[in-house]
């Protein structure tokens, strides 16, 4: 069973030539730095599909591998963050499957235990053991 982070954002107006710029520099950042090339990362849509109001979307499919499950959920949602604070006038939505993800003014976009390094080692060992 796969599960999958989903995150989209709405507003009246389409994204400015500027909006559209950051954008695109996040997603080159985060495609630059992402850790595993055998794994889905930050994947935006070509085309939003819930009505002109839609104006990013996308979303990533999480590793079936738990010690890779809580980097790749860090490192898409810091991601989402960034692009969040390029768009910060919009209506945001990012969960995972039927779970909300929340938001907070000063960290962004996190999940509990997603920076915990006792327990991705956990979960990796784990999956290797």
């Amino acid at each position: 069973m796969s599960v999958s982070l989903y995150y989209s954002a709405h507003r009246t107006t389409p994204l400015s030539e500027t909006e559209s710029a950051s954008v695109a520099r996040v997603v080159a950042a985060h495609m630059a730095s992402f850790p595993y090339g055998d794994e889905e990362c930050l994947y935006l849509y070509d085309r939003c599909g819930d009505g002109p109001e839609e104006i990013v979307a996308g979303s990533t499919k999480m590793p079936l591998n738990p010690g890779r499950l809580m980097p790749v959920i860090a490192h898409v949602l810091d991601s989402v963050t960034e692009l969040r604070r390029a768009v910060p006038d919009a209506e945001w939505r990012v969960h995972m499957d039927d779970l909300d993800v929340p938001w907070d003014e000063a960290e962004g976009y996190s999940l509990p235990g997603m920076r915990d390094a006792d327990l991705i080692a956990e979960l990796a060992a784990d999956h290797d053991g």
